[in-house]
């Protein structure tokens, strides 16, 4: 099956995205480092760009498993903790925190616009079932890359304990490997059977 489908995003759309990304990549290496690019939801910003350009059904159906499901419980935990102070999931505590600088906080609502953006490539190229293999492929490399080569503190992909919390409970490796294998399993596959769902329909 062909992944590339000629002329069917718009130019505005991968023009403003490339302007995000120019912006974006240098402010995120100057405030907290190119150690963060390795987060799975920061690598989705540079491969969604590649989609988008290319027009590759099946690297932007990737960053849609990637972002579709965090994205939202991103948000879902940012947007309660805003109004109610109780964060229900975990993970944007950080937001909240007035020690990390401001700058860094607004660039995190990107979480908010990949979905959008990834979702309306989707929509315009179609779904790649392959997708689902692809991206957990992608993400048993990216999480024991983090674990390798990014420092402890920084807890890059939640390799040392999940929601920003270190963990002790478990042998790191253990947990590592638990890791990869939960990650594609709760927040891929859900998104990957409900597009797949909407795809038939």
């Amino acid at each position: 099956m062909n992944v590339i489908h000629r002329g069917r995003l718009p130019l505005w759309l991968k023009m403003a995205f490339t302007l995000w990304i120019l912006f974006w990549a240098p402010a995120v290496a100057v405030k907290v480092g190119i150690q963060n690019y390795l987060w799975l939801c920061n690598l989705a910003n540079f491969l969604l760009l590649v989609g988008l350009w290319a027009e590759s059904r099946l690297i932007v159906s990737m960053q849609w498993l990637a972002t579709a499901l965090v994205g939202t419980l991103w948000g879902l935990d940012a947007g309660i903790a805003w109004i109610s102070g109780w964060h229900p999931i975990g993970g944007t505590e950080y937001m909240f925190d007035a020690d990390t600088p401001r700058g860094v906080r607004l660039l995190s609502l990107y979480h908010l616009i990949l979905p959008l953006v990834a979702g309306a490539g989707v929509v315009r190229l179609g779904y790649a079932p392959r997708a689902f293999v692809w991206q957990a492929a992608l993400t048993w490399l990216a999480v024991p890359a983090a674990f390798l080569l990014t420092d402890p503190w920084r807890n890059v992909n939640w390799v040392h304990g999940p929601f920003g919390t270190p963990q002790d409970l478990l042998d790191p490796i253990v947990y590592l490997i638990g890791l990869m294998l939960v990650w594609p399993v709760l927040l891929y596959l859900p998104v990957h059977l409900a597009t797949q769902w909407a795809s038939r329909r």
